[in-house]
């Protein structure tokens, strides 16, 4: 299965990192026509925010040892946490399910975005991703295509290369889920803004270099 995540906030055609992932979706299911294919989109139906509720019954879980997602309604008490493992568990079955997952992720202020972080939290529950009996990280095969769409230029070597906490934020999370060096790419659109922000101006080829390069990129990905 194909788990199709944007986190855009802008869902009109002005959203680079919407339109790469996109390419990348039409492309993978063109070639895989009997394929499952999952879209969630972050900013039309967001995942609510973690509640007191939610810690109370993930440091329950893990007194017990990190129990398995079938084992957890055992744990639950109260009405506040059925509801917090209502909203949590889809999105594990879902991430469990998918063989790649497509993630969109403009740069917001040299981060993820809010609704991206908030899927982060959630789906990060204690155990969910570990078998119980092995320790085996229950993702290790899965494949993570990241599509990045940054404003400005924060490549290597650029002036502002340090103020990227996007991708070592995305690395070191997907490491920390068991996702496997090979199976996570990541792909940046840079200088997207070019034709807005005055002091971008002259930039426009080193732009247009660097959004077809991730075209390029993702499509070459998507047939994989």
């Amino acid at each position: 299965m194909l788990l199709h995540i944007d986190s855009s906030a802008d869902a009109t055609a002005d959203s680079v990192s919407r339109r790469l992932t996109a390419r990348f979706a039409r492309t993978w299911r063109e070639l895989h026509p009997t394929g499952r294919y999952r879209h969630r989109d972050l900013s039309v139906t967001p995942v609510p925010a973690l509640t007191g509720a939610y810690t109370t019954l993930g440091r329950r879980v893990e007194r017990e040892g990190f129990v398995p997602p079938a084992k957890v309604p055992a744990l639950i008490e109260g009405a506040a946490e059925q509801r917090e493992w209502e909203a949590t568990l889809p999105l594990i079955t879902e991430l469990k399910a998918a063989g790649t997952v497509l993630l969109g992720v403009p740069m917001y202020n040299f981060s993820v975005p809010a609704s991206l972080k908030a899927w982060i939290d959630r789906v990060t529950f204690p155990g969910a991703f570990t078998d119980p009996d092995t320790g085996e990280r229950l993702l290790g095969g899965t494949r993570v295509v990241v599509v990045m769409a940054r404003g400005g230029g924060y490549g290597p070597g650029t002036p502002r290369e340090s103020f990227d906490f996007q991708t070592p934020y995305l690395k070191a999370y997907f490491a920390g889920l068991g996702i496997a060096p090979d199976d996570l790419h990541l792909v940046a659109a840079e200088l997207t803004r070019v034709d807005v922000l005055p002091h971008l101006a002259g930039l426009e080829d080193l732009a247009a270099a660097s959004l077809g390069a991730a075209q390029e990129a993702v499509t070459a990905l998507a047939a994989a």
